[in-house]
């Protein structure tokens, strides 16, 4: 609320026409839900909106997991593989999700699939990374009392490994998270004619600053509430280690 007074007092006093006023924000925000106030393209459009980021953001997220955990755990246990791809990754992993903008639209053109892309390509790191420090951070002896017990193989991945690095695969999953609604905006760039990036992008070249605050919010309010979910689920399946507890 504090931020909000700020906000409106902020544009009152310098009577800018740049920034919109919380109250202008308010009346986009209501627009863009439920229609009725401008009538134009985007009034009562949020749920088709929201709903194609959601399916590119987390189709680039799910893809991530679906290869970044099991790659991390292999190269988190095996050296030879560590020491064969961690150069390559090492070299990959700085280079801005931006910079790939321009080959992502050669690659798969102008549409949802390279917008998936990039948002895989920003969740990808984090969830590797994470579970290869996870693997990594293993006690030893776990291993020696597993393999004393008959334990190996494809048995001590799915009784040893996995558990024990579950809590830095959800950390990981977490930052993922985070980075897949950041690069929406970015993904969505790539010429596609609805979601939120698209929506934020839209407002940016008809200068309507309300739209792209209201674009923002949305944004920040869907990355909010699913990242409680992700909390909820963490806590239930981390319920043996309370340091991961919130």
């Amino acid at each position: 609320m504090l931020l909000i007074l700020i906000w409106d007092r902020a544009v009152a006093i310098t009577g800018t026409r740049l920034i919109p006023s919380p109250y202008q924000v308010a009346v986009m925000m209501y627009d863009f839900s439920f229609g009725g106030v401008y009538d134009d393209a985007f009034s009562g459009t949020i749920l088709i909106h929201v709903w194609k980021s959601v399916q590119r953001v987390y189709g680039g997220f799910f893809l991530a997991a679906l290869i970044g955990i099991p790659l991390g755990l292999l190269i988190g246990r095996i050296k030879l593989l560590r020491q064969l791809l961690d150069p390559t990754i090492s070299l990959l992993r700085p280079i801005p999700v931006t910079a790939w903008l321009p080959l992502s639209m050669i690659f798969f053109g102008l549409g949802p699939n390279a917008a998936i892309f990039l948002v895989f390509l920003g969740a990808f790191y984090p969830i590797l990374l994470n579970t290869m420090f996870g693997v990594r951070s293993i006690d030893p002896r776990l291993f020696e009392a597993a393999s004393m017990l008959g334990c190996s193989g494809t048995g001590m991945f799915r009784q040893i490994v996995l558990p024990a690095s579950l809590p830095a695969i959800f950390s990981g999953l977490r930052i993922a998270h985070g980075f897949a609604w950041i690069l929406i905006v970015v993904g969505e760039m790539t010429g596609v004619p609805t979601g939120l990036g698209s929506v934020v992008m839209d407002g940016r070249t008809l200068s309507r600053t309300d739209l792209v605050i209201t674009g923002m919010i949305v944004i920040g309010a869907c990355g909010f509430i699913t990242d409680r979910i992700i909390v909820a689920i963490s806590n239930r399946l981390l319920s043996w280690s309370p340091q991961h507890r919130e």
